[in-house]
């Protein structure tokens, strides 16, 4: 049970990475190049189709890293886990701010303060993609 624990603590935090990375080395840049109205309109849905793959790859990563700590896997898969559900309340109280401005925001009126923010996002969202890739590397080590 431990093994299968360890597999899918590593699996999911493999995909969570590997999914943030995607966003940020491609996705974002590929949006922002079609210019800020395509990129705000392109944003909008993907973040809600992201907002529900990230969250239970990232809750279910933590879930299972803690379980396998506690079967008897060794401490990285708890140093794993918290730093990969460090992107959890990072992204309430750092991003989600952003996220509810650009939600909110009218690109037809406020064209420069949406590109502002689409950069501040893909920033912040580095920070999730940087844990992430922490939190994978130790449980790989582990």
């Amino acid at each position: 049970m431990q093994a299968l624990l360890q597999i899918l603590a590593t699996l999911s935090t493999g995909l969570f990475c590997g999914a943030a990375a995607y966003i940020n080395l491609v996705e974002h840049p590929a949006r922002m190049a079609c210019g800020t109205e395509l990129a705000y309109c392109q944003w909008q849905p993907s973040y809600r189709r992201a907002t529900r793959m990230q969250a239970s790859l990232a809750l279910a990563g933590t879930l299972f890293g803690l379980l396998a700590w506690w079967q008897g896997a060794s401490i990285a898969y708890l140093l794993g886990s918290l730093a990969l559900f460090a992107v959890v309340p990072f992204t309430f109280i750092v991003i989600m701010p952003v996220n509810k401005a650009l939600q909110q925001a009218d690109v037809q009126t406020e064209r420069t303060r949406v590109t502002s923010l689409l950069a501040r996002w893909d920033r912040l969202h580095a920070f999730r993609t940087l844990f992430s890739l922490l939190a994978f590397l130790i449980l790989i080590a582990g």
